[in-house]
């Protein structure tokens, strides 16, 4: 009999780690490129924790064999890294800088040298700073920008690479983007104009879609990488399960229908009245475009039971867990999330595109750093997501984010999320997770 302790992935699962080209790259004055809408917003006051920038940030733009060699160590499997718009077109649109292809160039042939599949994202957040001069996302026409930018991608690197991934995280572009200032453009607009620019950023996503689909090599494989509002029943009551389901859709309906339904939710659109965007037509057969797999970004849940009017919030207790983002350690995230997205959407399949977290943590003696903290975290998902398993919810992969502690956006430096330490001189430190997470692939399981 086999040990139900041992908790067994499936042979061909896809074991990977996650990172972004502006938040490891460094070298932003090399080789043509321009100057990125985040180059900017760093250099606002107060916008960037103690002043930070991403420059060297893990010099990865030059040290990207070394970093290799660290994911081939580890056995990964699959990398997850985006492609800088502005070392692609630094004008935003028009010529294509073949110097920053030519590095995409080197690090797709030496993942692929070691055996690891290349996941590349589009778009992680920056882009030519010239195009938020011509309002940014704000304007219809970035969605055709970006198809354009992503155009040139896929006709250099498309006959090596397979998966890729259209827009990280759209909720988070357009709410801390647009709505709470925290990130660039660090604008905070009506509901209205944040509603707008929802709509131009699904249109970008089905436009890329498309224009890869188009112009790639040989066939390929089309996702994207989005962060739904997680929803945890209270308990595994039906009352709560179905009170967690309900505030689930409630919250993530807007972005997925769109994309699997090719509408926007009815009664949501009633709800918000003129707070609506304005629909061009044949704007919604371009954002339902057909995917080969869901990317999932999990971190978190909110609990939720079932009220006397409806699904209610379960507030976490002041000393309830967290890691330092204040982010609530909420395992049982891993296994709801997909759930309810099968559940609603059972087409593409899943792959969960992030998964991590922030400690305070210090080095020892030898420099290394002994962070059982996200070991015990990465284990209590992992458990979660074998149980999706289990239940038959089509989960391909896992990605860790990160590999080596980088610039956390907003947060700068302060923000630790790699498997791997960088110390001052730029030397890669590996943690006690980056064993643990060798032990984990190695064994196809722990």
């Amino acid at each position: 009999m086999s040990d139900p302790s041992v908790l067994k992935f499936p042979a061909d699962f896809l074991w990977g780690c996650a990172a972004s080209a502006y938040q490891v790259e460094g070298a932003l004055q090399e080789d043509d490129r321009g100057q990125a809408n985040w180059d900017v917003f760093s250099r606002t006051p107060g916008k960037i924790f103690g002043g930070h920038a991403a420059d060297p940030a893990c010099d990865h733009y030059h040290r990207y064999k070394e970093d290799v060699h660290l994911m081939a160590d580890l056995g990964i499997k699959a990398y997850r890294f985006s492609v800088a718009w502005p070392r692609i077109m630094p004008g935003g649109t028009g010529q294509v800088n073949q110097r920053g292809l030519d590095f995409y160039d080197r690090l797709v042939d030496t993942l692929l040298q070691h055996n690891i599949e290349p996941i590349l994202t589009l778009y992680h957040w920056d882009h030519p700073q010239v195009l938020d001069e011509k309002g940014g996302w704000q304007n219809r026409d970035f969605a055709s920008w970006l198809a354009n930018y992503s155009t040139a991608v896929a006709r250099r690197l498309s006959d090596r690479v397979r998966h890729w991934i259209t827009l990280n995280e759209p909720p988070c572009i357009a709410g801390l983007g647009f709505s709470s200032g925290e990130h660039a453009p660090g604008l905070r607009l009506t509901e209205k104009e944040v509603t707008q620019v929802v709509h131009h950023i699904l249109l970008g996503h089905g436009k890329t879609a498309q224009a890869v689909r188009q112009y790639a090599v040989r066939p390929v494989r089309i996702g994207l990488a989005h962060n739904p509002d997680g929803k945890i029943p209270a308990t595994e009551d039906p009352s709560d399960i179905a009170a967690a389901r309900a505030a689930w859709r409630e919250a993530n309906s807007w972005w997925f229908d769109p994309l699997f339904k090719g509408e926007y939710p009815a009664g949501l659109w009633r709800e918000r009245g003129d707070n609506v965007p304005v629909v061009q037509a044949g704007d919604m057969e371009a954002i339902a475009q057909p995917l080969d797999f869901m990317g999932l970004n999990i971190y978190q849940g909110e609990s939720v039971r079932g009220g006397a009017t409806g699904p209610e919030a379960v507030p976490y207790a002041p000393e309830f867990p967290r890691t330092t983002m204040g982010w609530p350690i909420t395992p049982e995230a891993m296994y709801w999330g997909p759930r309810f997205f099968h559940e609603e959407y059972p087409t593409p399949e899943v792959v969960v595109t992030e998964n991590g977290a922030s400690f305070d943590e210090s080095p020892g003696a030898d420099g290394r750093v002994d962070d059982r903290p996200r070991v015990a975290f990465l284990a209590s998902y992992l458990r979660q997501l074998h149980r999706a398993l289990r239940d038959g919810i089509p989960v391909r992969g896992y990605f860790v984010w990160t590999l080596i502690d980088n610039f956390e956006w907003s947060h700068g430096y302060g923000k630790k999320f790699g498997l791997v330490r960088l110390d001052e001189s730029l030397r890669r430190h590996p943690k006690s997770s980056a064993a643990w997470y060798r032990r984990v692939i190695a064994a196809g399981g722990f």
